[in-house]
């Protein structure tokens, strides 16, 4: 009984054991798959992986960039920004000035239209006192002879006799004016 339980546990086998045929066939077949998996899928692993790697750089360097652009772009925009802060500046100091000079120039031309107006009102008035003064001086002739002849009792028609008293009294009278108002 010993030997049949001997060759009994010789038939057996171990599982943590392969057979080794299984070892032969296990290593072809990896050495097989390597051999593709070498040959054919890391190379397309490989190129697939530059293209994302290349993309990926790819993408950054045109955001670096377009960022570079847009700060160019901008400060560019703030300078633009600035010349037209500048120019406004400029355009609204010279209508200020404009503004300032038309303003001068209408007050020139009103006192000068002022001045002309109080002058030839002065003048009218000068004409006037002149004609009023010929006037008062005919009148005042005419009342003085004819009053001196009530008083004289004759009749000092004469024209010439009678200019040459309302001479003499307006001169009196302008003499005596003179006089007062000193």
């Amino acid at each position: 009984m010993i030997t049949s339980l001997n060759l009994a546990a010789a038939v057996e086998h171990n599982p943590i054991i392969p057979f080794w045929q299984e070892v032969v066939i296990g290593t072809i077949a990896f050495g097989l798959l390597c051999f593709v998996l070498m040959k054919f899928v890391f190379p397309q692993m490989e190129k697939t992986f530059a293209a994302r790697v290349d993309a990926i750089e790819g993408g950054i360097k045109r955001a670096e960039s377009a960022q570079a652009e847009a700060n160019a772009l901008l400060e560019q925009y703030r300078a633009q920004l600035g010349e037209a802060r500048t120019e406004a500046a400029r355009i609204r100091d010279e209508a200020r000035a404009d503004a300032e000079a038309i303003r001068q120039d209408v007050l020139a031309k009103a006192r000068e239209e002022s001045d002309r107006i109080i002058a030839t009102g002065h003048e009218q008035l000068a004409a006037q006192r002149e004609a009023i003064v010929r006037d008062l001086r005919s009148e005042v002739g005419t009342l003085a002879v004819d009053l001196a002849g009530r008083i004289v009792g004759e009749s000092l028609a004469d024209e010439a006799r009678a200019r040459g008293t309302v001479d003499r009294f307006i001169a009196e009278l302008d003499a005596a004016g003179s006089a007062g108002g000193r």
